[in-house]
This record gives C-alpha cells, structure tokens and sequence, in this order.
C-alpha cells in the first residue's frame, strides 16, 4: 500500500505536507500558526512549494508568511494567484492554473505534475473590514511523482460523479479526502468517493478541528465495509504525524 518513497505529514485540518521522491517538501493549504491542531513545531514549516485548493481562511491563513519562507510555486486557480500577486506575493513564484490544466513544476526545480481536478465548495476571503473577496472556484489536485506515484487531494467537497473520471483518468491509487461533514462531505460520502476513484487508500482530512466537524476515520472505515469497499486501507494519522509506506 501506499506511494513508493513519498511521505505524507499532517499538520491537522486540510494542511499536509508532501515530501516527494528527490526530498521536496510540497505544502498544502497553509494554515499553521491559526490550526488549533497544527503542531507548533511547524507553524514555521518551509516549503519548496505550496498548494492551495482554495480562498477560505481555514486554507490559507498563512499563506503570506509561508510564501515568504518558499522559493519556490504557489499553485492555485488562476483568480486566487492573481490576488495572492495583488496582496504582494511574487509573481515570479505564482503558478495560476485551472481546472483541467496540468502543468510541470520541472522549471522550478521540482520533479512534479500537478494537474487541477474539480471540487465542490465555496471560495472566498473575508477581510478584517468583513469584505468577502471572490477568490475563483474551489480545486482538488492530481499530483503525479517522478516514479509514477499518484496521489489525489479531493479539497473541500462534497461527492459528486465525476470523481469516477479522476480515477479513470489519472489512476491514483492514494486520496486525502475530507470526512468532517457540515461543510464537507462526511465518512458516508467519502466511501463512496473513495470507490468511485479507485483507490487502495485514503487519508481522512478535514476532520476534529470544531465541534461542528463530526465524521471520523473509525466511521469511514464502517462505511466501505458497508459499500463491499472494505479492502480500501483508511490511514488515520495524527496531527504532526507521517505515512510509514
């Protein structure tokens, strides 16, 4: 099981960071020192590059001090980059995309694809002067490895269909899909996605932060045992902790 010489930390809620085969550090939705679970260790992680799937604050609470730390690309769709570039953000480090598109990160050094996939969510940024600002559509992410190693990141969403195409499409064999429900989908949807892409595993996200976030890992395994998916591995990791494939 699991993605050959790629390694998977959580940070807690939606936040993970991805090393990739040649020891690269991908870090996903920057919300570090705001994440009440988020290890304190790492509010000042450093990244080669950074994802964001979207605007809301609990994705990139940080993400201007975690820019600051990043040579690196900051991925995200096309609308929310060119914020980012507005609020100060290099441009030489911004990588807007949109869904569909799938772009090398080969000229910034990184052995990585990263193709951007549908969600299912709301996208916006709320300002200290309670101003929403439209920041482009939510996004999940394929990302494909040096090795061949894919792995899916489902963003917030909630189930829709066409998860059967990402998987027939890209093949992951891996998805970090969240399970909270009230703003995502909970463990009964994400079964259902986790078979509809086809993949052997999944890392619950997006789960035990609030109070509000009820779904849990044990609850996602019952139900694939309930679809007839039960030989899909649910790996529940601790904040701060990491993949051992």
């Amino acid at each position: 099981m699991g993605l050959q010489d790629v390694k998977v930390t959580w940070l807690g809620h939606a936040t993970f960071l991805i090393e990739t085969p040649e020891g690269d550090n991908l870090l996903v939705d920057p919300w570090l020192e705001g994440n009440p679970k988020c290890p304190a260790e790492y509010h000042d992680v450093e990244a080669d590059a950074i994802l964001v799937t979207h605007g809301h604050n609990d994705h990139i609470g940080d993400i201007f001090d975690a820019a600051e730390r990043c040579d690196g690309p900051i991925v995200a769709i096309f609308d929310l980059t060119t914020w980012l570039g507005f609020k100060g953000v290099s441009e030489d480090q911004l990588v807007g995309m949109n869904k569909g598109g799938t772009v090398s990160l080969e000229d910034q050094g990184l052995d990585v694809l990263v193709t951007m996939t549908d969600a299912r969510h709301s996208s916006a940024f709320v300002t200290e002067d309670e101003e929403i600002v439209y920041l482009g559509e939510p996004a999940g992410f394929v990302l494909e490895f040096s090795n061949e190693e894919t792995l899916y990141i489902a963003g917030d969403t909630c189930l829709f269909g066409d998860m059967e195409w990402i998987g027939e499409l890209y093949e992951p064999r891996v998805a970090i899909l969240p399970i909270g429900d009230h703003f995502t989908m909970d463990p009964v949807q994400a079964a259902i996605a986790a078979d509809l892409v086809g993949v052997d595993e999944v890392i619950p996200a997006h789960f035990g932060t609030f109070p509000l976030l009820t779904g849990t890992p044990d609850e996602l395994e019952e139900e694939l045992e309930e679809i007839g998916d039960g030989d899909i591995v649910v790996t529940a990791l601790e904040p701060g902790s990491s993949t051992d494939w």
